[in-house]
């Protein structure tokens, strides 16, 4: 089957074009059908090439499809390991899924296939990323991703904030593709090439450690930027303003993982530069606790699940970063299933409460949406870290790798902590404030169950949230084992035994817990309690990070703009083509003024500039 892998790219892209020319005449609901039928496919395809690496009769190859840029020997070319096929199997499985789901909440839109379009788009971009076999190719997706992002998250353009949203998105992503770029220039100085076998098996003798680590810090730049670490994070609670399915698509399956996934793809590169590793840890430790703690204050049930992501984001990158490469993969693997599942399970609430995001005009919704109400539940344990749910095996994991750093890597260890009790805080207050205690909606919504196309895709990812994290247990290394390949040459940190691994374990359980307790009798009562300290403040306000940009940089960015379009161009750049002009029209003018049209005058000069020529040739050159 790896003969047709070319097809999980270009079905969805082919989805793209028809629902771009025809959507209009195909109608709705059939464009979202084909949408959804083409990515299915896709999943299809990439199940039995998948599965040969279960079985253990699949091998690590590269698939040729053609030259791109022969100039610098770059091929379109599809690199099929245990890693590019997992990542295959999230972004289509899960991908699908919320193409289903949104046949049903996207119905009535006036853009209807519009959207499917840009959603298959989405989906052929993240697969380019995924299955690139170089460096180019995987770019070519990086970029394809940041704009189909773009185009989703302002699909209703029409709200200014949409729009505002989509701007902020892209230029933000821009920023850390700069990273990206510049790390590329120094990889094919040192290598020549883009292709990752041949850069991953000389880099311990290619380059030098300094090379190593100014490479993997800017791929960094790159990563922080698409997966919302700081100091680019600020793009990913705007994107709620794009339809739900988006937000689940972008950080379940698609843009927000492609960071992390890159990281762990240049793990060589990584791997030679500790510094780096450090950074990139710390980093990742820093977001996931600033994320936690404004999250506990939102009230708009998108926008904690947002912070939630970037929080959840920062584990991962905490994982890639201590060297416990498959632990973050293995949390982003669980966090695909759980965070998509309470998305959709969000997009059902405000499906169901005509629009109303607020979680303090919801409440008691368990009896009016019993099927959301439960799989949000599974949802809700496994982000919190309960067992045996997916996210208590995937979050230790990472904890239990950067507490066996040792070091200073304990501290990190000491935040992750507490990151993980605020995460059982807030979304204790969440799933508390939207299902339990007395309804606090108006008269006129009137609650009910999502349409089958919706809940059906919940059921199927809350079947995933509760057992997909048993893949990987201290018993049963199922995960770390189909991944090894990809890792190759790679040191792994040394393993905890089964009783240290235990006993950490138990301590998160226990962190976890002390937040479900914290949470729920405060939030479980009749009257919500008030939330006006200054801390709550602050944390609703996201701490005005926003607003020290938009002083620091965006303020003086247009006061430069502004200065440039009133000053600069017009004085330094027009009067520079309008003085070039001039200098033209008058050197014109002047030769003009030779072109008499007299055959004497012409013939006159000619036997002057003769003359001329004769004298040289006699006086300098010495004769002829």
């Amino acid at each position: 089957m790896t003969d047709l892998l070319w097809l999980v790219v270009a079905l969805p892209l082919l989805g793209a074009v028809i629902n771009l020319l025809f959507g209009k005449r195909i109608g709705e609901p059939i464009s979202g059908w084909l949408a959804f039928g083409f990515v299915a496919i896709s999943w299809a395809i990439a199940v039995p090439a998948t599965l040969s690496f279960v079985t253990g009769s699949g091998h690590t190859e590269t698939i040729y499809l053609f030259s791109w840029i022969p100039a610098i020997g770059v091929d379109a070319a599809i690199l099929w390991d245990p890693l590019s096929a997992l990542m295959t199997m999230i972004v289509t499985g899960i991908g699908s899924l919320i193409h289903l789901y949104s046949i049903g909440y996207m119905r009535g839109d006036e853009r209807y296939p519009r959207f499917f379009a840009f959603m298959n788009l989405f989906i052929a971009s993240m697969m380019i990323l995924v299955l690139a076999a170089n460096y180019a190719v995987m770019f070519v997706g990086w970029e394809l991703v940041g704009l189909s992002s773009y185009l989703l998250i302002s699909f209703w353009f029409t709200k200014p904030s949409a729009a505002a949203a989509g701007k902020k998105a892209f230029i933000v992503n821009r920023i850390g593709d700069w990273g990206f770029i510049v790390a590329l220039m120094i990889i094919f100085i040192s290598f020549g090439t883009f292709d990752f076998h041949t850069v991953f098996a000389s880099a311990p003798t290619a380059i030098t450690v300094g090379t190593a680590t100014a490479i993997t810090l800017l791929l960094f730049v790159g990563a922080a930027g698409k997966s919302a670490q700081l100091p680019l994070h600020i793009w990913l609670p705007d994107a709620m303003e794009g339809p739900t399915p988006v937000s689940a698509l972008i950080h379940a399956a698609t843009m927000v993982t492609a960071g992390v996934f890159m990281i762990a793809r240049s793990a060589v590169l990584f791997e030679m530069a500790p510094v780096a590793g450090a950074i990139v840890a710390v980093v990742g430790t820093a977001t996931a606790l600033l994320a936690a703690l404004i999250a506990i204050s939102q009230t708009d049930i998108k926008k904690v699940l947002a912070y939630s992501t970037i929080s959840q984001l920062g584990y991962m990158v905490l994982g890639v970063g201590v060297g416990a490469y498959t632990a973050g993969i293995f949390h982003l693997t669980t966090h695909a299933f759980f965070k998509a599942l309470l998305f959709l399970g969000a997009g059902s609430v405000i499906h169901a409460m005509a629009d109303e995001q607020d979680m303090r005009k919801m409440g008691g919704l368990r009896k009016n949406m019993p099927i959301t109400f439960i799989t949000m539940g599974a949802a809700w344990l496994a982000i919190s870290g309960i067992f045996p749910f997916s996210g208590f095996w995937s979050k230790d994991e990472i904890l239990a790798a950067t507490f066996a750093k040792g070091g200073g890597f304990i501290l990190l260890w000491g935040v992750g902590l507490l990151v993980a009790l605020l995460t059982a805080f807030y979304m204790t207050r969440l799933f508390v404030m939207t299902f339990l205690g007395k309804p606090r909606w108006s008269g006129d919504v009137q609650p009910h169950e999502s349409p089958a196309t919706m809940t059906i895709p919940l059921v199927v990812l809350g079947f995933f949230t509760v057992s997909v994290g048993l893949i990987n247990t201290p018993v049963r290394l199922a995960f770390e084992h189909f991944l090894e390949s990809s890792f190759e040459g790679v040191a792994h940190i040394e393993a905890l035994t089964f009783g240290s691994f235990s006993i950490l374990a138990t301590v998160a359980l226990v962190v976890a817990v002390v937040g479900i307790a914290w949470a729920w009798p405060k939030y479980n009562t009749d009257e919500l309690p008030a939330e006006d300290g200054k801390f709550w403040q602050r944390s609703l306000l996201a701490f005005g990070v926003d607003e020290i940009y938009g002083r620091t940089i965006v303020a003086p960015g247009k006061k430069a703009s502004e200065w440039a379009a009133d000053s600069m161009d017009p004085k330094v750049i027009d009067g520079a083509a309008h003085g070039i002009g001039r200098g033209i029209s008058g050197f014109g003018s002047v030769l003009g003024k030779m072109q008499t049209g007299q055959v004497r005058g012409y013939a006159g000069v000619l036997a002057v500039a003769g003359a001329i020529l004769i004298i040289v040739f006699v006086v300098v050159g010495g004769g002829f």
